[in-house]
């Protein structure tokens, strides 16, 4: 239980990478502050199994559905977290995994009533995937919140350079946010705290099953993986563990391939 006192703080944390990574931080003594935007069924049913990882575990998992993208959100976040008798430099993880985006073409095609990708859809999934984790850190920095030994954790994909159908304004938002990391692992540090970004092999989450065709990348992973299989949240999620402990305190401003090889091909 050496995380035993700390806190980790997930931005989208009700699924996928975000979830998996409740599980496991939770299983080496972390408390967590999971924020998640859900309806009112899913938001019941959600904090059951929190209730539940955080009875197994022994540790508190505090859940807010609430829009982590939203300035007054965030701040009432902060003021909460605060109160809630959370020590001072206790935060040793900001993980973002927030994933809120539209996906649309560049071009509308010529006879569909498919709409074209505008300049507020592309300011909005860059804020949402990229420059909101930026405001995160700040304001918990100047709160003086995060640990001195910190790490901040992004997640970007292999579609920030390559083509995927629909995927322009993600592809903006995970270059941008790749550009961020390296900007906030240089000017962080002197803080105490490490940047970095995991790039996931392509997985079966709630976020991708929205990508147009999102069964042929599924397919073609799982075709040219040397592993012989595709990514899992948990193949990420013990990274994300990897990268909390001590001994991983040298790492910063890196993009990590979590993909069992599927990158090299």
């Amino acid at each position: 239980m050496q995380f035993s006192g700390n806190w980790a703080i997930i931005l989208g944390g009700s699924s996928g990478f975000g979830f998996a990574a409740v599980e496991k931080l939770a299983m080496h003594g972390m408390n967590i502050a999971v924020l998640y935007r859900e309806t009112a069924t899913e938001d019941k049913r959600l904090k059951q199994k929190l209730s539940q990882i955080a009875a197994t575990n022994q540790v508190i998992i505090a859940p807010f559905n609430i829009n982590a993208l939203d300035a007054s959100a965030r701040a009432a976040f902060i003021n909460e977290f605060t109160k809630a008798a959370v020590k001072k430099h206790r935060v040793k993880l900001l993980l973002h995994s927030i994933a809120r985006g539209n996906l649309k073409p560049l071009v509308a095609s010529n006879g569909t009533n498919n709409a074209s990708l505008t300049q507020d859809d592309i300011q909005l999934t860059t804020y949402a995937m990229a420059t909101s984790l930026l405001d995160w850190a700040r304001e918990l920095l100047a709160a003086g919140l995060f640990h001195t030994d910190g790490r901040i954790i992004g997640l970007t994909s292999e579609g920030a350079d390559k083509y995927w159908e629909g995927y322009a304004a993600v592809s903006i938002a995970k270059a941008s946010l790749e550009s961020l990391t390296t900007y906030m692992a240089v000017e962080l540090s002197k803080f105490g705290l490490k940047t970095n970004l995991i790039q996931a092999g392509i997985t079966a989450t709630p976020s991708l099953k929205r990508i147009p065709n999102s069964e042929k990348l599924l397919q073609h992973a799982l075709a040219r993986n040397p592993s012989g299989r595709i990514t899992k949240p948990e193949d990420v999620a013990n990274v994300i563990y990897l990268l909390c402990t001590d001994e991983a305190a040298w790492i910063n401003g890196s993009v990590i391939h979590v993909d069992g090889g599927e990158h090299c091909r």
